[in-house]
C-alpha cells in the first residue's frame, strides 16, 4: 500500500480531486498523537492500493492555525510513500511557495496541476514539462471536476521519482541553518526551528542561542532572508512555465461585488433574495409536515387507548416528548432544507469570501479580523456551526471574540417566529407576495442591525477582555466556480440540516417532558408555568414584555423554535401545546393579554438578543474548554437584549 498525503492551498480543488480518485471508499481517520480528523480513502489502481489523507489545506508548512499544523505535523513527521501537491494555474506563483517547502521535507513528491480547464478559459498556459525540470518531480496536469488525466496521475504516484531540488538560500542563512540540520530530520524543519525560536532539545535549544546571537550581531532578519529567498525562486519559475494572453474588454464581476459603493448593497439584496426564497419555499412542506405530525398524533394516542396504556405514560409522551419533538421538525427541516443548499450554492460558488472581503475593513476598525465575517454568514444557518467555522481564525484572541459574539446574528431556528411577528404586528396588506416581501426587508434590517452590534460589541471586547494586535490576514478570492448541484445537495442536507436537526431533536425531547410536567402539575390549583410567569412578570413589564414571554424563552432555551408555541399554550392555559394555523387568531389571543406595537417590537428584539440556545453553548464550550467564556457568550447577548428592551419600552411609553 501506497501511502499519499494530499496537500495544496485552500481552494485548489484538492477535495473534489480526493472525493473522485477514492469515491465512497472513504473514512475520517486519526494519526498518532493527533485527535484532529482528516478524510481517508483508498484507490485500487492497477493491482496496487493507495491509501490518501486529504489534509487541511495550507498556504505554508510553518503553522499560523490549528487546521495548518495537522498538515505541517503530518508532511514533517509522519511516514508516507508521497507527497502529492495539488496547484491552481491560476495562482501558481503562490501555490509554488508550499510544493518548495515540501521538497525541503522529502523528495518524493508528485505535483498536480488542477483546474487546467479554467487556465484554459482565462488564457493561461503552463510549461508541464518545463515546470518538471525545474522541480525535479513529475507535474501533471488534470481537471479533477472534469475527470481529465486522472490515469496519468495515478500512473504517476505508482512510480514517482525523488527530485533533486535545493534551494540554496543566503550564505550567512546557510550557515545558520547547517548548525541546526545536524539535529533534525530535514533542512526545512532547521529552518522552522529557527523561525519558531523554540525546541524541547536542550541541545537545540544551545544552538538557538548561538544562532540568534548570530544574527543579532550581523544585523540579519532570517525570517525575511527565507522568505525573500522562496518568493524569487517562485517568481523565477513562474516567469518561465506560465504564459498568458489578456483578454479584452472581458467583465470582472469582482469589479461590482468587491467595490465599496456596490459590493455590500449587493450582497444584502443577495440576502434578501435567500430569505424570499426559503420564506416562501418553507411554508407549503411545513404545513404538511404539522398536517402529517397532528393526524400521527391522534393515531398515536388513540392507539393507546385502544391497548389501555395508562395515562401518566401515554400523555407525558405524546402531549409533550411527541408535540415538541414534531414542532421543532416542522418548524426548522423546510426553511433549512432550503436554506442550506442555497448558501452551500453560493459557498461553492465563491461568494462567501467576497463577503469577507466586503466586511474585512470593519472587522479590521474593530480589532478582529475579516474571517469572522465568514463565521457570521454560517451563524446565519446555525449558531453552532458558527461557532465551530471560528477555527478558520488562526488568532486566538480574535477566535474568542468570534465565537463570543457569533449568536448576535439570528439563527435559522429563530426566522419563523421573527416572521410570525412582522406578519401579525407590521403587514399592511393582504396580498401574501407582498407581505412575504415586507417580511424579508424587515428580516433583513435587523439582520444588519445585529451585525452593527457586532462590530461594537467587536470592538468593546477587542479593547477590555481580548486586547491585542490584529492578526495578519491574507484574503484568497478564488476565481468564480460552477458548484457541482448533486453534491452540494447531498453536502447541505447531510452534514448541515440532518445533523443540526439531530442535535435540535435530541435536546428538545426531554424538554417536550419538562414543559408537560410543568403545565399539568399544579399548587393550589395553579400550575408551575404560571407560577413561575407569575414571578417574573414584573421584570418582564420593564423590558415590555410580561411573566409568560420570560417563561417560554427560559423553556425555549433548549430550540428556539418552541418559544412562540409555549406562548400560546400559556396564554389559553392548555397543558398541551396547540396548533394554530390562522394567525389573526393568534395576534388577538396576544393582543387580549396586552400586546401592543411595542411589545411585539421588544418580542424582535429579544429574539434576536438573548442566551444562545443549548446545542449552541455546548459547542462554545467544546471549543474553548472554558466555564469562563462560555458563561460570557451567555451573558452578552442577554445583557444587551434587556438594555434594548428596556430603552424601547421607555421611549414607547414616553411617545405612545
Amino acid at each position: 500500500m501506497i501511502k499519499v498525503a494530499l496537500i495544496g492551498n485552500p481552494n485548489v480543488g484538492k477535495s473534489t480531486l480526493f472525493n473522485e480518485l477514492t469515491g465512497l471508499h472513504q473514512h475520517t481517520g486519526n494519526w498518532t498523537g493527533k485527535t484532529v480528523g482528516s478524510m481517508v480513502g483508498y484507490k485500487k489502481y492497477n493491482g496496487k492500493t493507495l491509501e490518501f489523507y486529504d489534509l487541511p489545506g495550507t498556504y505554508s508548512l510553518i503553522p499560523h492555525s490549528e487546521e495548518e499544523r495537522v498538515t505541517s505535523d503530518f508532511v514533517i513527521n509522519e511516514k508516507y510513500g508521497v507527497a502529492l501537491i495539488v496547484c491552481d494555474p491560476l495562482c501558481l506563483e503562490r501555490n509554488l511557495n508550499l510544493v518548495i517547502q515540501t521538497l525541503e521535507v522529502t523528495k518524493n513528491v508528485v505535483v498536480c496541476i488542477n483546474l487546467i480547464d479554467e487556465a484554459k478559459k482565462n488564457n493561461i498556459n503552463v510549461d508541464i514539462n518545463r515546470l518538471s525540470a525545474y522541480l525535479g518531480v513529475k507535474v501533471i496536469a488534470i481537471s479533477a471536476r472534469k475527470k481529465l488525466g486522472l490515469d496519468e496521475l495515478l500512473d504517476s504516484l505508482l512510480s514517482y521519482q525523488q527530485s533533486s531540488f535545493d534551494l540554496i538560500y543566503d550564505d550567512k542563512v546557510e550557515e545558520c541553518i547547517s548548525i541546526i540540520r545536524q539535529h533534525t530530520k530535514s533542512k526545512f524543519e532547521a529552518i522552522k526551528t529557527i523561525i519558531e525560536k523554540k525546541s524541547n532539545d536542550l541541545i537545540i535549544e544551545e544552538k538557538l542561542n548561538q544562532i540568534n546571537s548570530y544574527l543579532g550581531d550581523n544585523n540579519i532578519n532570517f525570517n525575511d532572508s527565507i522568505m525573500n529567498s522562496v518568493v524569487k525562486c517562485c517568481e523565477n519559475i513562474t516567469e518561465n512555465v506560465v504564459s498568458k494572453t489578456k483578454h479584452k474588454n472581458k467583465f470582472n464581476l469582482d469589479k461590482i461585488l468587491t467595490n465599496k459603493l456596490t459590493g455590500i448593497p449587493i450582497m444584502i439584496i443577495m440576502l434578501m433574495i435567500l430569505f424570499w426564497i426559503s420564506i416562501v419555499g418553507a411554508n407549503y412542506p411545513s404545513n404538511l409536515l404539522f398536517k402529517l405530525f397532528v393526524s400521527l398524533g391522534d393515531f398515536l394516542r388513540e392507539f393507546s387507548i385502544n391497548v389501555n396504556i395508562p395515562k401518566f405514560i401515554y400523555l407525558p409522551l405524546i402531549d409533550g416528548v411527541y408535540k415538541v419533538l414534531t414542532w421543532v421538525v416542522a418548524v426548522m427541516l423546510p426553511p433549512m432544507a432550503i436554506f442550506f443548499p442555497l448558501f452551500t450554492l453560493l459557498e461553492d460558488y465563491g461568494i462567501l469570501p467576497r463577503i469577507a472581503f466586503n466586511l474585512d475593513g470593519y472587522f479590521e476598525n474593530t480589532g478582529t479580523c475579516g474571517k469572522q465575517a465568514l463565521t457570521m454568514c454560517m451563524g446565519i444557518g446555525c449558531n453552532a456551526v458558527g461557532v465551530t467555522g471560528a477555527r478558520i481564525i488562526d488568532s486566538k484572541r480574535e477566535r474568542l471574540i468570534a465565537i463570543l459574539t457569533n449568536s448576535f446574528i439570528p439563527c435559522n431556528g429563530r426566522f419563523p417566529t421573527l416572521i410570525m411577528m412582522f406578519t401579525m404586528f407590521f403587514a399592511v396588506t393582504n396580498n401574501s407576495i407582498l407581505n412575504t416581501t415586507i417580511n424579508v426587508v424587515l428580516l433583513t434590517i435587523f439582520i444588519i442591525l445585529a451585525v452593527m452590534i457586532t462590530f461594537v460589541v467587536s470592538k468593546i471586547l477587542s479593547k477590555t477582555l481580548l486586547k491585542g494586535n490584529n492578526s495578519f490576514f491574507i484574503l484568497e478570492l478564488p476565481p468564480y466556480r460552477r458548484p457541482q448541484i448533486a453534491k452540494v445537495l447531498v453536502r447541505s442536507l447531510i452534514d448541515r440540516t440532518l445533523k443540526i436537526l439531530a442535535r435540535a431533536v435530541i435536546i428538545a425531547a426531554p424538554t417536550g417532558l419538562i414543559i408537560w410536567l410543568l403545565t399539568n402539575i399544579t399548587i393550589n390549583d395553579t400550575t408551575i408555568i404560571n407560577i413561575v410567569a407569575n414571578l417574573l412578570n414584573n421584570f418582564g413589564l420593564i423590558l415590555g414584555l410580561d411573566g409568560v414571554i420570560l417563561t417560554a424563552f427560559i423553556l425555549g432555551f433548549p430550540a428556539n423554535e418552541i418559544v412562540l408555541p409555549i406562548i400560546i399554550m400559556t396564554y389559553l392555559s392548555s397543558n398541551v401545546m396547540v396548533d394554530i394555523e390562522d394567525i389573526s387568531l393568534i395576534q388577538n389571543l396576544f393582543m387580549q393579554n396586552g400586546w401592543t406595537i411595542i411589545t411585539a417590537l421588544c418580542m424582535i428584539v429579544f429574539i434576536l438578543f438573548h442566551y444562545p440556545c443549548s446545542t449552541t453553548l455546548i459547542t462554545i464550550y467544546k471549543e474553548t474548554k472554558s466555564i469562563k467564556w462560555t458563561a460570557l457568550s451567555f451573558i452578552l447577548p442577554l445583557i444587551i437584549g434587556i438594555i434594548l428592551c428596556m430603552l424601547i419600552n421607555f421611549i414607547g411609553t414616553i411617545i405612545l
